[in-house]
């Protein structure tokens, strides 16, 4: 029998419950805490009390335990096990909790092995909730009793695909921004829906790409779980598999290697083509095909079946 990770699916989402009620609060009080970590980003009383109150439930409940949140670091269990870690951040999309933007939520993720193998992400302001594990699929719903299924879509041309980001100036900093601008340029339609809730978009299938060139493990690891099981791909710019880099791109996986050329880092071989273009190369029957002809189907269902299925 496969090993099942619904009991810690179910406390991910009583955790997540807790966390809800504690952050939803304080969402657009007046009188709201907010200060600035050392690398300059925001950080609130609601992200501090979140942390703390998942902390105390899996001390009760799962004592053994490795605990990793983004305000207080890494903490044993009780058997000094390193088997299971969870990852918590407390409210991925601080910037928006304090200005009053409803997109941000709390990530919950628990490592098993050096794998992430359940996730859960709840996001109060907007009503909604995702949750994946294992070899379990992924879903959205109110609650566990009341799933959905997800899957990623079937679009596999880069001028048929839907990006979502978060900063266009954030990659500068990586000297990916000519790369990432030219990507831009060759997608279909972008948005900057920004932080979880780019991914999510993409889990069920409304876009096809996702990128982000500075993140954390807590930022990344609930995220990962829920990609992969609705049948997308979640890698670094390094396409180091799962959310263990300091970067993502994250695709319905029919479009990884496309993007991967445009935003990833090659150190040993370099890029496979360096002479990388923002404009498609023309087929030969584009180029004999008269104006009449320039008409085409474009498919944005989801993928029900394997990713490379029909």
């Amino acid at each position: 029998m496969a090993h099942s990770w619904n009991d810690d699916v179910r406390l991910a989402h009583v955790l997540a419950d807790n966390a809800d009620n504690l952050s939803m609060d304080r969402f657009g009080a007046i009188d709201l805490q907010v200060s600035t970590k050392p690398d300059m980003t925001y950080v609130t009383e609601s992200d501090e009390a979140v942390e703390d109150a998942i902390r105390k439930q899996l001390k009760t409940t799962r004592t053994r335990d490795v605990v990793l949140g983004e305000e207080h670091g890494e903490v044993e269990g009780s058997t000094g096990s390193h088997e299971r870690r969870w990852i918590i951040d407390p409210i991925d999309g601080t910037a928006n909790f304090v200005r009053g933007v409803p997109v941000w939520a709390t990530l919950i993720a628990l490592e098993e092995a050096g794998e992430i193998v359940a996730g859960c992400i709840s996001a109060p302001a907007l009503g909604r909730r995702w949750w994946a594990s294992k070899d379990g699929g992924a879903f959205t719903g109110k609650s566990f009793m009341h799933p959905r299924e997800i899957k990623v879509s079937q679009v596999s041309e880069l001028d048929a695909a839907y990006l979502s980001y978060s900063s266009a100036s954030s990659w500068e900093r990586i000297d990916k921004a000519e790369a990432f601008a030219a990507l831009i340029r060759r997608c279909w339609r972008t948005r900057a829906f920004g932080d979880f809730w780019s991914y999510m978009l993409l889990a069920e299938g409304a876009v096809d790409i996702v990128a982000e060139p500075e993140l954390k493990l807590w930022d990344m690891a609930a995220l990962d779980i829920i990609v992969r099981e609705a049948g997308g791909t979640f890698t670094s710019l390094a396409g180091q598999p799962g959310p263990w880099g300091p970067n993502a791109l994250a695709t319905n996986t029919r479009l990884h290697d496309a993007a991967m050329a445009y935003l990833g880092h090659f150190p040993d071989e370099g890029p496979p083509d360096a002479s990388w273009t923002d404009e498609p190369e023309e087929s030969s029957a584009d180029s004999e095909a008269g104006p009449d002809d320039n008409v085409r189907t474009l498919d944005f269902s989801r993928s029900w079946g394997e990713p490379d299925a029909p």
